[in-house]
């Protein structure tokens, strides 16, 4: 099974289209809110190289911001 993390703030609208993605290809994640979380924050900075979110990691790939294209291809959805 695929692993997915997606880091997000509650306000970000991009954010919500990239859950609003996964939820309806049936795909599980685990949601980190690096809002209120400076350690999850910390830990998207060394990973992404930035402070913008979202950042989803799948599978070790990392895709920032709300790229369906990027999306289906890290997940095989066609």
């Amino acid at each position: 099974m695929i692993k997915v993390k997606i880091y997000t703030t509650p306000s970000c609208t991009w954010c919500k289209r990239t859950k609003d993605f996964l939820k309806e290809h049936n795909v599980e994640y685990e949601d980190i809110n690096v809002a209120s979380d400076a350690r999850a924050r910390q830990e998207m900075v060394q990973k992404s190289g930035q402070l913008g979110v979202p950042v989803t990691i799948i599978s070790n790939k990392v895709i920032v911001g709300f790229d369906e294209s990027a999306l289906k291809s890290a997940l095989g959805i066609k």
